[in-house]
């Protein structure tokens, strides 16, 4: 469905994994997406897991979107500023959509697993949250710049249950709980300008980072049932799943309803019908869908037996989640 022709949309952090998923959810869409990332092309390429701007823009056209690929660091505040002026410029003041993705904490958290957070050294923090919450902030300022003017847009900050329980760390918790928080408030004052904002939580996602990372975890712990979560990928999703969805809520005339709220992944694709690649809907990892299987990874053969009811968010806060989950 190509609803979001003629919209100008900006996905930070999009050589691969999530926001990768993201640009081609968007270009599925019909929407023209800026991408941002530090490798352009395959020659700026020193990492073991590859992805860069130009593979991108690639899927992105083949889906049907419009790509322009802009070779970005987000820990340069001056490359930001002068990425907006050239959307501001480029697109007539136009700017529809932006997803704070860009995270560079992955090898950084992979590196710390095992360790306390005493064992660690200070810089994890800022690797989890300079390139991530910071740079959020930032863009979000130079965005709500733009989308003030024209009294409407979204902003969309990619989050994690990590910030309602510990998954890796304290670092990587306390960030995802702040990125919650400034999406919730970013809100409170964008909204007399018809600008939403929302914090969006993925499930579980097989990114190549992810997997990576899954498949150490899982080596370093076999003797731990809960980990066949990893093994066997149980309801994970896949980036572009992320993608459709926020490619329902960029063109969702009734976004401000949820504006300053958590937004899980699958339960929005639920409520708008979307489907990821595979045909499937993963459960909410709220859910007893999930829940149950996960702890008894028996029962996963009958998942499609168990009822798909949340778990309230009150009783969430008091229990936290236990499984393991990325």
């Amino acid at each position: 469905m190509q609803n979001l022709e003629g919209k100008v949309t900006l996905v930070t952090g999009a050589t691969r994994g999530i926001g990768k998923g993201i640009a081609i959810g968007l270009g599925e869409a019909g929407a023209t997406v800026y991408i941002t990332g530090r490798t352009l092309d395959n020659s700026d390429t020193n990492s073991e897991i590859s992805g860069n701007l130009k593979d991108t823009q690639t899927a992105v056209e083949q889906a049907g979107g419009i790509c322009i690929p802009i070779q970005v660091d987000h820990s340069n505040d001056e490359q930001v500023r002068s990425l907006f002026e050239r959307i501001q410029d480029e697109q007539n003041g136009q700017l529809d959509l932006l997803v704070n993705n860009v995270f560079s904490g992955v090898q950084a958290i992979s590196n710390s697993q095992g360790q306390t957070f005493w064992e660690c050294e200070p810089s994890l923090w800022d690797a989890s949250n300079n390139v991530g919450l910071r740079s959020h902030y930032v863009a979000s300022i130079y965005a709500a710049r733009i989308m003030v003017k024209r009294q409407q847009g979204l902003i969309c900050t990619i989050s994690s249950w990590g910030g309602m329980s510990q998954i890796f760390s304290a670092a990587y918790g306390a960030g995802k709980a702040a990125c919650d928080r400034l999406a919730a408030d970013m809100s409170v004052e964008l909204k007399p300008h018809n600008v939403a904002s929302v914090s969006l939580w993925p499930g579980i996602v097989g990114t190549e980072q992810i997997s990576s990372l899954a498949d150490k975890i899982v080596a370093e712990n076999t003797s731990d049932p809960k980990n066949s979560i990893f093994a066997d990928r149980y309801n994970w999703e896949t980036p572009l799943f992320t993608g459709r969805v926020i490619a329902a809520l960029t063109g969702d005339t009734n976004v401000m309803r949820r504006t300053g709220k958590v937004q899980i992944v699958a339960e929005l694709a639920q409520q708008y019908g979307i489907v990821d690649q595979e045909g499937n809907i993963p459960a909410s990892l709220r859910s007893l869908k999930f829940l149950i299987p996960a702890a008894l990874p028996a029962l996963r053969t009958y998942s499609s037996l168990i009822p798909d009811i949340k778990v309230p968010w009150l009783l969430l806060l008091l229990t936290t989640l236990k499984s393991p989950q990325i």
